[in-house]
């Protein structure tokens, strides 16, 4: 195993041209194929089906009646007005835009019963039958939640969050490996997996625009083998376990701009799957589009991995705001020997970081279960170009291991101010090109 610890001073003279990335003249040609879908101007209110803003009456039949009326009628918004308004899971259908007025709060019932029951999903990227999403979509085209009001799971530690360690994530891993059919991956009462907020799964043209999102009980937003995704000027402010902002999965054209992430972990996370079940179904994620976002607290900015065993490639960043104490570091990639996959095609530019609590970049192969398996995690063409950073305690940490593949990672013409410590690589080939490097006085 090959470590090297660098000093503050090792880039500050490797001179080289400007990062030629030829591959951001992709990113018009991916915008042209993602189209926010559009929907007839008829709008069913949910009060005109039953629904009563006190925040304590139980408004899911409501709502479920109000989107039945949308689809029979060839669709348009189900409205849900100013006020607060109790509900338990709510099923999207195709043509169907949930549109919540400013004002409007869908508060979300923390009784587990509310979510059966069990749908077909993935819980940290494996696939199993459990509880509902709070918010759900199943092999649908056309839908979406907009809006300038609130989404709130309720989530605590009295209610989900008090699920975050169970034995049921080891079984449920385990029945994956041992080849267990899909079927009779059966979760619910008692297992205490906890459901992601909003899921779209398996469907194409989706648009999540303008909402506020709070106390979710894990993952917050979750497209899942989508295509035509569009996630635009969402206020995500969660803190609980594995509250990752979004967590696009195995999805095709990916658009996520102007948000704010202040999250519990990563406010970005791509995903393909864990392990043999992300190599089973074999869909990687491609060609996601960040943009003009800002990000407070979270394990990262943006990540990739762990449960990346299907791959992924071209993923473009640019513009975004980050800082804060409590945010790991800007772009991080993560997998092991466990997930395998291929990470290629990584590219972040002009962005912004104010504070950050490891490092920059981080490269972890080692994560988790790290060298313990025979699938070889590879990174590639990770190139990273004009960041500027006032603090970070450093700028590299990156850890490969001699079965793993860690190569073309360059960071051009960025400038790193108040640096703590010497950078790692372990078993990589990174470089710094181009860069400032400022210790801390």
């Amino acid at each position: 195993m090959k470590i090297i610890s660098l000093s503050l001073a090792s880039f500050l003279f490797i001179s080289g041209a400007s990062a030629a990335q030829p591959e951001w003249n992709q990113v018009p040609k991916i915008l042209k194929r993602i189209v926010a879908p559009k929907f007839p101007k008829r709008d069913f209110v949910i009060t005109n089906f039953g629904a009563v803003a006190d925040g304590k009456m139980d408004c899911t039949a409501a709502i479920a009646k109000a989107i039945d009326a949308c689809v029979k009628k060839g669709g348009g918004r189900v409205v849900i007005p100013a006020g607060e308004f109790l509900t338990g899971a709510i099923h999207l259908k195709s043509e169907v835009n949930l549109h919540l007025e400013t004002n409007a709060v869908l508060k979300f019932s923390t009784d587990p019963k509310s979510y059966l029951p069990a749908v077909f999903t993935r819980f940290e990227g494996t696939e199993l039958y459990n509880f509902s999403p709070l918010i759900y979509a199943l092999g649908q085209k056309n839908v979406a939640v907009t809006g300038a009001g609130t989404l709130d799971g309720q989530a605590d530690e009295t209610n989900w969050l008090a699920w975050k360690k169970t034995s049921a994530r080891a079984r449920l891993v385990k029945m994956a490996a041992d080849g267990v059919p899909v079927e009779q991956r059966q979760f619910g009462e008692g297992d205490n997996l906890r459901p992601d907020f909003i899921e779209f799964n398996r469907c194409r043209n989706v648009l999540i625009e303008g909402v506020k999102i709070r106390r979710s009980p894990m993952w917050e937003l979750h497209p899942l083998l989508c295509t035509n995704v569009t996630v635009r000027g969402v206020d995500i402010v969660s803190h609980g376990a594995n509250n990752d902002g979004c967590d696009p999965e195995s999805c095709r054209d990916v658009l996520i701009e102007n948000c704010l992430f202040d999250t519990g972990d990563d406010c970005i996370a791509i995903k393909s799957g864990r392990n043999n079940d992300g190599r089973r179904v074999g869909v990687p994620s491609v060609n996601l589009i960040i943009r003009n976002c800002t990000m407070r607290d979270g394990h990262a900015g943006t990540a990739i991995g762990s449960e990346i065993s299907g791959s992924c490639s071209n993923v473009f960043v640019e513009n975004c705001e980050m800082s804060s104490p409590n945010l790991l570091c800007a772009l991080r990639l993560k997998s092991n020997a466990m997930r395998g996959g291929v990470l290629q095609n990584i590219f972040m530019r002009n962005v912004n970081v104010g504070l950050v609590k490891d490092s920059v970049l981080q490269i972890d192969f080692l994560y988790d279960e790290g060298t313990n398996g025979i699938y070889k995690p590879v990174a590639r063409n990770v190139v990273m170009e004009n960041i500027r950073v006032a603090q970070t305690p450093r700028v590299l940490n990156v850890r490969g291991f001699p079965a793993a593949s860690i190569s073309g990672v360059r960071i051009y013409n960025s400038t790193f101010k108040q640096i703590q410590k010497p950078d790692q690589i372990i078993d990589a080939d990174v470089k710094l090109v181009n860069c400032s490097l400022e210790p801390a006085k």
